[in-house]
C-alpha cells in the first residue's frame, strides 16, 4: 500500500520533475504545434528518433502520449515525409534505454515537395 503525505496549508510545493513537459488538452492544437517542428527534421535527412525532436524543442505531451506519439510518426510516414530508418537506444529518461525506431526524412521532404 503507497502512502502519500497530504500537502497541509503554508508546506513548501514539491520541485517539479524536471523531465515533464506541458501536456497538449487537445489533440489538434498539438498536432499544429508538433508537425512543424519534425517536418524541419525530416528535411535535413539525418536520422532521429521521435523523442530526439520532441526533447530538442521542447514540445509538449499529447493528450494521450502513448498513442499520440506513434500516430504522429505514422501520420508524417504516410504523407511522405519519413520513412523507417532502423532502431537505436532511446535516451529519454524514463525509457531506461529501451528500443525505439529511428526515422529519417525521405528524399521528397528532403526537396520540399512531399505531402
Amino acid at each position: 500500500m503507497n502512502h502519500i503525505q497530504p500537502a497541509l496549508d503554508g508546506m513548501p510545493e514539491p520541485d517539479p520533475d524536471p523531465t515533464a513537459r506541458p501536456q497538449s488538452e487537445d489533440y489538434e492544437t498539438w498536432i499544429a504545434t508538433v508537425w512543424p517542428k519534425f517536418i524541419e527534421a525530416a528535411a535535413t535527412g539525418r536520422t532521429f528518433t521521435c523523442f530526439e525532436i520532441a526533447d530538442t524543442h521542447q514540445l509538449p505531451d499529447p493528450p494521450n502520449p502513448q498513442a499520440h506519439w506513434g500516430r504522429l510518426m505514422t501520420l508524417l510516414k504516410d504523407e511522405g515525409y519519413v520513412r523507417t530508418a532502423g532502431w537505436a537506444c532511446t535516451n529519454r529518461p524514463t525509457a531506461h534505454h529501451s528500443g525505439v525506431r529511428t526515422w529519417k526524412g525521405t528524399r521528397a521532404a528532403q526537396q520540399g515537395r512531399a505531402a
